[in-house]
């Protein structure tokens, strides 16, 4: 009885064709330990690079230069300029100093522009995506016209507004008779608020109409036989099921809108009139306005651990209101 020879050929080894055709050549495979567990994160090596170069890097030398002394007469060599210690902290917290009482006025500004901003559009946003959800004619041709704010790109989008809210010849003042002026003074304030509505609520009525869609229809059939009108239905049923989306969209509309910088600065240009001084552009008008590097670095700072905080307070806060309505 011939024994066999069982031993398999080396990496790369030719093997001989069954049918005595040319030798086949053994394909070298990625070894299974690295590719269930090392692949994936290899593959995630380039968007990780990308991601520490644009954000992680320049985040860690603004807060190095919220220790330095950094004006106008550094620019050149930055990183010879004298350590500030916490004095630039110091000031921007100081609020019966006017740099710290400017600030603090900016930042009540920023948070009445987000409370609105985010409510109205997450108000549009909901009552949009209820009013889609029933088929009609022409349905497809509407979700299109109210993604079309969300499309437009931002820099376009908001410098139509600025001529739109132009006091001599603009179309806000044409539509409502009057000579206002919208993009000084108060009514500042409500230009603002008004594009930024404009702009953010097609987001939210995208989010929640996918949310809506994994909501049965066999729910409201049976609440409907049950008596049940339309709010109680939305109450009830609408709701409740969209809370874990409106978890994410409350806080992706909330720092979005906190951080908004484009749309004050296409709308106003640098100075910000003083209702519509939002947080990002009172630091932008600290560092490249005033020339204080310094100052400006150490409010942004702030501002990153003002939104850490803020953050980590709504994720505990709704993560416990979960477990305990799942309880």
């Amino acid at each position: 009885m011939t024994s066999l020879d069982l031993k398999a050929p080396a990496a790369g080894e030719a093997l001989s064709s069954p049918a005595g055709g040319p030798p086949r050549r053994r394909r070298l495979r990625i070894p299974d330990r690295l590719r269930r567990g090392g692949l994936p994160y290899l593959l995630l090596l380039p968007a990780l690079a990308l991601e520490l170069l644009i954000h992680l890097v320049p985040m860690v030398v603004g807060i190095v230069m919220a220790f330095k002394e950094l004006t106008q007469f550094y620019i050149r060599d930055w990183g010879s300029a004298p350590w500030a210690g916490f004095d630039n902290f110091r000031v921007a917290v100081d609020f019966d100093a006017p740099i710290g009482a400017e600030l603090l006025h900016s930042f009540w500004v920023t948070c009445t522009f987000t409370v609105l901003a985010v409510g109205f559009s997450w108000l549009f946003g909901v009552t949009a995506a209820i009013l889609m959800q029933e088929g009609f004619r022409g349905r497809g041709v509407l979700r299109a016209v109210f993604l079309t704010p969300y499309a437009l790109p931002v820099y376009a989008a908001v410098i139509t507004w600025a001529f739109m809210f132009q006091r001599d010849n603009g179309l806000v003042n044409s539509a409502l008779g009057g000579d206002s002026f919208w993009l000084i003074g108060e009514n500042s304030f409500w230009a603002l608020t008004i594009v930024a509505v404009w702009k953010t609520w097609p987001f939210a009525f995208l989010m929640l109409m996918a949310g809506l869609q994994n909501i049965p229809r066999e729910l409201y059939e049976a609440a409907a036989i049950d008596g049940a009108g339309i709010w109680q239905q939305i109450r009830r049923i609408t709701l409740p099921s969209l809370a874990p989306v409106n978890q994410v969209l409350v806080l992706v509309l909330f720092l979005w809108t906190f951080n908004d910088f484009n749309t004050p600065y296409l709308l106003f240009g640098k100075g910000a009139p003083e209702a519509a001084d939002l947080v990002s552009i009172h630091i932008y008008d600290s560092s490249f306005i005033t020339w204080n590097f310094g100052s400006g670095s150490a409010m942004s700072a702030l501002l990153l651990l003002f939104l850490l905080l803020v953050t980590a307070v709504y994720l505990l806060l709704t993560s416990r209101g979960r477990k305990g309505a799942d309880a």
